[in-house]
């Protein structure tokens, strides 16, 4: 390998650096990019970029309108698309204003997008059309997902409380039934106490006042013992009671929040939305035909309505075609 040339190194390092393009090649060069179009769309949105940060404060939007003329906001659109739009054939054939349309898209979305729309052949209203539909269907879905994932938490919340209160319900069915044995036995005892004779010894005075005195305390100590039991009985069957209930109510609460999930399960299906969407879109369109069919049957002249009835009819045609 040979020696470097040193007098080519000087005098390279010595050259003076690139000049910065002019304001006014900058010019031309956006009024000839305005005149072809097409992908030269960017080229404009480039040189906007480049003039704008060479330009002093104040002198922005004067160069726009009166060198370039364009407004602020025309220029801010070509310069977004230089920025975010990366496919500068796709753009020739779309134009401005679709190109802008679908930079409303994220950028990891446009292309599958162009791929399922004949976006090139469509009226800058039908791609807007399109692409609130597909927002629609995506906001459905999301939703669809969040409802389902809120039913999900809701389910496992609701099973929860129904382990809670069936053991909540045995416990109380388990209390009433110590009531109830209790009160049975309460009864049985004052039942023995009321029959059973006092033995009092031979040779004790027997003092009546006070054998009956005795007999009456004991009878309403146990009375009164068997009155609580039975308030007690009457609580566990209460309670009892408030729990069959709740658990019923909630039984009915987790039927129905199945057919929920069963419907957000149905909605998650994104295809399925998306139907949904176009389906409603079309019985709409299809009441305001039906609307302009009718203000014609009205005219003296049928010839618009016998029109519109023939193309009513092709295109229940081609939607039947497309169920089969």
């Amino acid at each position: 390998m040979g020696k470097p040339d040193l007098g080519a190194l000087i005098a390279q390092t010595m050259a003076p650096p690139p000049e910065r393009r002019t304001i006014e090649a900058i010019t031309g060069e956006i009024l000839e990019a305005k005149r072809a179009g097409g992908e030269a769309i960017l080229t404009i949105g480039r040189c906007l970029m480049e003039a704008k940060g060479m330009l002093r404060h104040g002198e922005w939007l004067p160069w726009l309108n009166e060198r370039v003329e364009l407004s602020e906001r025309t220029a801010q659109k070509f310069m977004k698309l230089a920025r975010e739009w990366s496919n500068p054939n796709t753009l020739a054939d779309l134009g401005a204003s679709k190109a802008l349309m679908l930079l409303a898209l994220p950028e990891g979305e446009r292309d599958a997008f162009l791929e399922d729309h004949n976006v090139i052949d469509m009226s800058a209203r039908q791609l807007e059309a399109a692409i609130k539909e597909r927002d629609e269907a995506r906001a459905a879905a999301e939703q669809a997902q969040a409802d389902k994932q809120h039913a999900e938490q809701s389910r496992a919340k609701m099973e929860e409380d129904m382990r809670l209160l069936n053991a909540r319900l045995a416990g109380s069915r388990e209390d009433q039934e110590q009531a109830m044995q209790d009160v049975a036995r309460l009864e049985a005892e004052l039942a023995e106490l009321k029959a059973r004779p006092v033995e009092v010894a031979v040779e004790t005075v027997v003092d009546q006042e006070a054998i009956d005195k005795a007999r009456a305390e004991a009878v309403a100590e146990m009375q009164a013992k068997l009155d609580k039991a039975k308030e007690a009985a009457a609580r566990a069957r209460d309670k009892q009671k408030q729990a069959e209930a709740s658990v019923e109510i909630l039984k009915r609460s987790l039927e129905e929040r199945e057919k929920v999930d069963k419907k957000a399960a149905i909605a998650g299906d994104k295809e399925l939305v998306q139907f949904e969407v176009l389906f409603n879109q079309g019985q709409e369109l299809a009441h305001k035909m039906q609307g302009y069919l009718l203000k014609a049957r009205g005219r003296a002249d049928q010839t618009a309505a016998q029109g519109m009835e023939k193309a009513i009819r092709a295109l229940a045609d081609l939607m039947g075609r497309c169920a089969e």
